[in-house]
C-alpha cells in the first residue's frame, strides 16, 4: 500500500522531462502547419521599394501611341501597370526589363488579367523588332524622357540611366507606388507583384 505513492512520485520527473523535450517540437510543428496562430515570424522583405508619397499619373506626360496619336495613360486605370522604359533600339538592359515584366505578368495565373505592361520609348528611334516579336501585348508608348523621369525617377542623379535600368508599378487608382532599381532578381519582381495582387482589393 505504501509503494504506489513512491512510484507515482518517481514517474512525475520523467513526465516533466519528456514534456520539456517535446515542447520545442510541438511549437515548431504548430508554427509551420498552422500559420494562423501567428507563431511563425514573417521575415520576408520585398525586393521593390515603396514610393512614398505615391505619385499620380501626371497630366503633362504628352504620350503618343505607335500611330503617333495622343495617349492618356489614365484610360488604363483599374489595372495594375507594369512599366519599363528605354530607347527605341532597346539594348540589352531594355530587353531584360521587358523579359522580366512579361514573365512576371505571365506567372500570375488567374490574376493575369489584372495587369497591363507598358514600355515607354524615350526617343524617336523605331521600336526594335524584338519588342513586337517577343513581347506582344505590351503597350508601346512614346514619352518625353525629361517629363517621364520627373515622374518615375525625380531623385535620380542620372535620369537616363534610371529610366533604362528600372521597373515600376502603378496601382489601379493611377498612383506610382513601387519601383525596382534593376532586374537582377526577376523572382523578386515576380513575388512582389504576386503579393500586391493577393493583398489588394482593387483592380
Amino acid at each position: 500500500m505504501t509503494t504506489a505513492p513512491a512510484a507515482s512520485r518517481s514517474i512525475r520527473p520523467l513526465i516533466a522531462i519528456l514534456l520539456i523535450c517535446l515542447a520545442p517540437v510541438v511549437f515548431a510543428l504548430l508554427a509551420y502547419y498552422v500559420p494562423a496562430l501567428g507563431l511563425r515570424p514573417d521575415t520576408r522583405t520585398s525586393y521593390g521599394v515603396l514610393i512614398e508619397p505615391q505619385r499620380p499619373i501626371p497630366v503633362n506626360l504628352a504620350l503618343r501611341d505607335e500611330q503617333g496619336q495622343p495617349y492618356d495613360l489614365n484610360q488604363l486605370k483599374g489595372q495594375w501597370l507594369l512599366i519599363s522604359a528605354g530607347p527605341g533600339a532597346c539594348p540589352e538592359s531594355c530587353v531584360r526589363g521587358l523579359f522580366v515584366l512579361r514573365n512576371s505578368h505571365a506567372s500570375q495565373g488567374k490574376e493575369v488579367d489584372r495587369l497591363e505592361r507598358i514600355w515607354f520609348v524615350t526617343d524617336d528611334a523605331p521600336a526594335a523588332p524584338v519588342v513586337e516579336q517577343a513581347y506582344a501585348g505590351t503597350h508601346v508608348l512614346r514619352a518625353d524622357p525629361a517629363r517621364l523621369a520627373a515622374w518615375l525617377a525625380p531623385e535620380a542623379a542620372d535620369p537616363a540611366a534610371a529610366l533604362a535600368q528600372g521597373l515600376w508599378i502603378v496601382d489601379p487608382l493611377g498612383n506610382l507606388m513601387m519601383r525596382f532599381p534593376d532586374t537582377r532578381q526577376p523572382e523578386g519582381v515576380r513575388d512582389d507583384i504576386r503579393t500586391l495582387l493577393k493583398n489588394s482589393r482593387i483592380g
